[in-house]
């Protein structure tokens, strides 16, 4: 875990830095592989990559295998499934002393009716209330394809009584259905995040995303925008043609278009006030499986979020719940960064990522950003072998970019469909000319600014020079091209080495707000 700045290097005591994972699979996926059981998944994050916490999101289809990889007599709605046999099993390892210091999750990734995948738990504590399964299987029934059969005759006629005979499981209008249905019945725990958005064409649009954050504010306010399957020839999964219109639907730097588009869509809804995060996920599956097929890395390997909490509630479901809510977290690839303070003082306090300070006009305000990279990070070489490449990450430039706050666009206007923020460029750009590097290896910057307006500030990092041939230019990641090579090895060794070649960190921002 990261050092964090929770004792003596931090401005404020009472918290501490924490490290998770909210999108990741087992063998109960289909779409994994039998070698990923819970066990090897548990295993992986919390002793080899040092999690502080997981959420367990396997798909809400059926389920063939148990959590051992063995099968089922018959499929199982996952709801059920995760009941019975995923939650169980973490209980009991927890019971048993392993784990007990982790803080483990079940949810789920969610089919949506017209759109892609969401990530979903609805629950404050997954391994005491049987309420969290009780909601999981009617959420599965309710907003699903999966046929009636499948499921519990008895809950099935409960279901049908309730909700008068009806299922919602086909258009836009059962989207946002469904993400009322978590404001109503979890309105305190539920999440939704919205994963790898732009992978595939036309699944969201912006309208779309201020629709389900303007019904439920606090469930519905995180995009995947550090996207995981690394490990795939196409990064990050996003497999659409190779040309010009399906820009908007590549990674660039391994982050999906929507976040590292300065003046896109993230900053179209940061630039109305929106508190809508970025975070990083792995969404492992496998990650090199025995045909040579590649997925992506496992928990905590090269994405990671970086999560403040208080100390009050650290190690609580209700705790990371509402920490993620705050903001106060950033997102990284492979270890460029371990730690970062990004703060803004003046006269009425100070401001951290995800908050926001309000100041006079005219008035001085002053920007630290104070950050620290490991010695080493998890490359490997040979990717599949066990000998770490001793890679030191060094950050090359950080960006502050700044983007003007205005009011929310107004349902039925045409500023409801625009997915742009003009105002939103790189305000200052930082190299190790500008930054001073300490005795204890944090790297720190001050900049004072005059606010004059609403604006939001936000940070990009990454290890590539302003201009790198095929990855970067004038400091803009340029879209990510499909990755090949002659041999399955080396083919996938040239993955590993395209992702640890270009690494980036995302901060959530700080919002100023002129009196």
């Amino acid at each position: 875990m990261a050092a964090g700045f929770g004792a003596a290097a931090s401005p404020d005591p009472l918290g501490r830095w924490t490290v998770g994972d909210l999108h990741t699979h087992t063998v109960e996926s289909d779409d994994s592989r039998a070698t990923q059981t819970l066990d090897f998944l548990l295993s992986k994050a919390f002793d080899k990559y040092k999690l502080d916490w997981m959420a367990l999101t396997n798909h809400l289809r059926s389920s063939k295998y148990d959590s051992n990889g063995n099968l089922l007599p018959a499929p199982v709605p996952f709801a059920y499934s995760m009941e019975s046999i995923e939650i169980p099993h973490v209980r009991a390892l927890q019971a048993r002393g392993t784990y007990a210091d982790k803080l483990i999750f079940s949810g789920f990734e969610w089919d949506v009716p017209t759109h892609d995948h969401v990530g979903v738990t609805l629950f404050e504590d997954t391994y005491s209330k049987a309420e969290s399964t009780k909601g999981a299987k009617e959420f599965q029934y309710l907003f699903t394809t999966l046929s009636e059969s499948l499921f519990d005759p008895v809950d099935v006629a409960n279901w049908k009584i309730k909700y008068e005979n009806r299922r919602y499981n086909s258009s836009a209008s059962d989207a946002l259905t469904a993400v009322s249905w978590l404001k109503t019945n979890y309105p305190a725990t539920s999440l939704a995040t919205i994963n790898h958005p732009s992978r595939n064409p036309n699944k969201y649009t912006i309208a779309d995303l201020r629709q389900m954050n303007d019904l439920a504010p606090d469930t519905m306010f995180m995009i995947e925008g550090m996207v995981g399957n690394q490990m795939e020839p196409d990064r990050g999964g996003y497999t659409s043609a190779y040309v010009d219109a399906n820009l908007p639907n590549r990674a660039y730097g391994g982050v999906d278009a929507m976040v590292a588009k300065v003046g896109g869509v993230w900053d179209a809804l940061l630039g109305e006030g929106r508190r809508i995060w970025n975070i990083a996920d792995s969404d492992s599956h496998f990650k090199i499986d025995a045909a040579g097929n590649s997925s992506g890395y496992y928990p905590g390997e090269y994405a990671k979020n970086h999560v403040w909490m208080p100390y009050q509630t650290y190690g609580t479901s209700v705790g990371i719940i509402s920490s993620l809510r705050a903001g106060r977290m950033y997102g990284v690839f492979g270890d460029l960064i371990d730690d970062l303070d990004f703060k803004v003082v003046g006269s009425s306090g100070t401001a951290y990522m995800g908050q926001k300070i309000e100041v006079g006009a005219g008035e001085k305000v002053k920007f630290t950003i104070r950050f620290k990279s490991p010695d080493f990070n998890n490359y490997l070489r040979p990717v599949d072998g066990d000998q770490l490449a001793n890679m030191k990450p060094v950050v090359n430039h950080v960006d502050l970019i700044v983007g003007d706050v205005t009011p929310k666009a107004v349902v039925g206007t045409p500023a409801y469909n625009v997915a742009t923020n003009n105002s939103t460029r790189v305000l200052q750009r930082f190299t190790a000319a500008d930054w001073k590097v300490g005795r204890d290896g944090y790297a720190s910057v001050t900049v004072q600014l005059v606010a004059n307006k609403n604006q939001y500030f936000r940070l990009r990092g990454t290890n590539l020079a302003v201009d790198a041939p095929g990855l970067s230019l004038r400091g803009e990641p340029l879209a990510d091209q499909k990755t090949s090579g002659s041999n399955n090895n080396e083919r996938v060794n040239a993955i590993n080495d395209r992702n640890y070649s270009s690494l980036w960190f995302y901060s959530n921002p700080v919002f100023v707000s002129v009196k």
